[in-house]
């Protein structure tokens, strides 16, 4: 068997105290005299600063980017589900319509079931923060929100000014999800 080894302590108050070589590790080319060693040893020490310091405002950086994309995901992370539905508005707002007086009397219930599952939905897109974008017919073309669909001269109208409405818009709290579509004047002949 092989013999316990005695660990030698940092502490040990018995053994004979070393002298400290300041100059050790540092470059041959180096100046050894203490002075040299202060400035060799400043120099590190400033250069280990800046490092720390360009280490901590990375670390900064990479904690906004990251609360600043758990914001994004929170806000906008429905924003497939919501575009998916929205076809869904689309055809009920059809539905309701192409109803008329006659229709209304004959199944007066199911086009009021239609009408409160289109509320609903309306209300889950509120909640949600999914806004209706319902341009009129008169208003001014903004490509920020509206797809022009076709442009047709109409008298009476100027140039840019919308002229029919084919589809809403929406709005997903300030991205756009869909832009309305439209039909926009173009300069009347004379």
């Amino acid at each position: 068997m092989a013999e316990p080894q005695e660990e030698q302590f940092l502490d040990d108050i018995e053994a004979p105290e070393e002298d400290i070589d300041l100059a050790e590790g540092i470059g041959e080319d180096v100046d050894t005299s203490p002075e040299g060693v202060i400035t060799a040893l400043t120099e590190e020490r400033d250069q280990l600063r800046d490092r720390l310091l360009r280490v901590m405002a990375d670390s900064e950086n990479l904690r906004k980017r990251a609360e600043r994309d758990r914001r994004e995901a929170e806000h906008y992370g429905g924003t497939r589900l919501a575009r998916d539905l929205l076809p869904v508005y689309d055809n009920l707002n059809r539905a309701l319509s192409a109803v008329g007086d006659e229709q209304r009397d004959v199944a007066g219930s199911v086009i009021e079931g239609i009408e409160l599952t289109l509320r609903e939905l309306l209300n889950v897109f509120s909640k949600h923060g999914v806004t209706v974008v319902k341009p009129e017919e008169g208003d001014q073309f903004d490509p920020q929100m509206h797809q022009a669909m076709f442009e047709a001269p109409v008298p009476g109208t100027t140039a840019g000014q919308i002229i029919q409405v084919m589809t809403e818009g929406f709005l997903l709290h300030d991205r756009l999800l869909r832009p309305a579509q439209v039909g926009v004047s173009s300069t009347p002949k004379s």
